[in-house]
C-alpha cells in the first residue's frame, strides 16, 4: 500500500510516499500562495504527479477543513481564493484514487499521536508556534473538530482584552503575543537585525534579548494555563521550529507550573519530535484509513 502525502503550507508544498510505515521520496515545491487557490492546486497536482504510482492520497493543508467533504471551509488572505476549494474532488478526479484532506495542525497532531511525542497518550493537546498559533484537540486518539470543524483555534484565545480593536478578531488574542512572529517583532524593536528566531537565541545571553524572550515565554504560558484549566489534559505537545530550543521549553514549563493548581500537577509538556514531517505522516495515516474504507460520516472521526 503506497500513500502519497502532501503538506500544503503558505510557503512550500511538501510531498512524499508512505509505505509500510516509512516515509521517503521527500520533495518540496513552491506553494505560489499569492497566486491564489487555483494556482496552489496546480502546484499540488505537480507534486503528486512526481510521486509515481500510489493507492491513495493524504493531504494536510492550511485553512479550516471539512474532512468529510474534503474542502476548505475558510482560509485567510495568505492564500486568496482558497475558501471553498474542493480539494478532495479535484484530486480524486485528477488521480482516480481515494483522497483524505485535513487541517495542517490536526494532521500534525495525528502524526505526533501515532508516530511521535503523543505515542501512548490517547488524549492530548497540540499547540504550534510559528507565523501564528495553531492548535489541535485529540480525544481517544481522534481529533475533536467541534460543530463546524473549527475547534482548536488556540490562537484566538483572548488574553489581553485591553488591546481589543473592533473589526479585528485576533486583536488582544494569543497568537498576537505568543507566535514566533510576535517574538521577532519585539526583538526587532530592540535590534532590527534580530529578524528570526535563530538570531534571537544566538544572543540569548544578552540581558535585553533574554528579557524579550522571557516575556514571550510568559505570553505562551498564559495561553497554556487557560488550556490546562479547560481541558485538564495529561499531555500538551508543543510544536514549531522555535520549540526546538531547550531554553524556551524549560522556561515555558517552569512558568506554567507556577500558575496552575496542584491538581493539574500530572501535566506533561513535551516537545514535538517529528519536525516538519508531522503533517506528512498524519496525512499519510489518514490516506491509509481512507483507502481501507474508514468511515468519515461521524462528526468527530478523521
Amino acid at each position: 500500500m503506497k500513500i502519497a502525502a502532501l503538506d500544503i503550507g503558505g510557503t512550500s508544498i511538501k510531498s512524499g510516499i508512505w509505505e509500510e510505515g516509512n516515509l521517503y521520496g521527500l520533495k518540496e515545491h513552491e506553494t505560489r500562495a499569492k497566486a491564489g487557490g487555483a494556482a496552489v492546486m496546480e502546484q499540488a497536482k505537480q507534486a503528486l504527479g512526481e510521486c509515481g504510482k500510489f493507492d491513495a492520497i493524504g493531504i494536510s493543508t492550511a485553512g479550516q477543513v471539512d474532512p468529510w467533504e474534503g474542502y476548505i471551509r475558510f482560509a485567510n488572505d495568505n492564500i486568496p481564493g482558497y475558501t471553498g476549494m474542493r480539494i478532495r474532488e479535484i484530486m480524486e478526479k485528477e488521480f482516480g484514487v481515494p483522497v483524505a484532506v485535513e487541517n495542517d495542525v490536526n494532521a500534525a497532531a495525528l502524526g505526533e499521536g501515532r508516530f511521535g511525542a503523543g505515542l501512548g497518550e490517547p488524549d492530548f493537546l497540540c499547540a504550534t508556534y510559528g507565523t501564528g498559533v495553531g492548535g489541535a484537540i485529540v480525544v481517544g486518539g481522534e481529533v475533536y473538530r467541534g460543530s463546524a470543524c473549527s475547534a482548536g483555534e488556540f490562537g484566538g484565545i483572548l488574553i489581553h482584552p485591553q488591546d481589543r480593536v473592533p473589526g479585528d478578531p485576533f486583536s488582544g488574542c494569543y497568537e498576537r503575543y505568543a507566535s514566533t512572529t510576535a517574538l521577532v517583532n519585539k526583538a526587532k524593536e530592540l535590534d532590527p537585525g534580530l529578524d528570526n528566531g535563530r538570531k534571537i537565541f544566538a544572543r540569548i545571553d544578552e540581558p535585553k534579548v533574554r528579557a524579550v524572550v522571557e516575556q514571550w515565554a510568559e505570553e505562551i504560558a498564559y495561553g497554556l494555563v487557560t488550556l490546562v484549566c479547560i481541558f485538564n489534559p495529561s499531555c500538551i505537545i508543543l510544536g514549531g521550529g522555535v520549540m526546538a530550543q531547550p531554553y524556551i521549553l524549560e522556561r515555558v514549563e517552569e512558568k506554567v507550573r507556577k500558575q496552575i493548581m496542584p491538581s493539574f500537577g500530572g501535566l506533561k509538556l513535551r516537545q514535538a519530535t517529528l519536525g516538519n514531517q508531522a503533517g506528512l505522516l498524519g496525512a499519510a495515516w489518514l490516506g491509509s484509513q481512507k483507502l481501507q474504507g474508514f468511515s468519515q460520516k461521524g462528526r468527530n472521526e478523521p
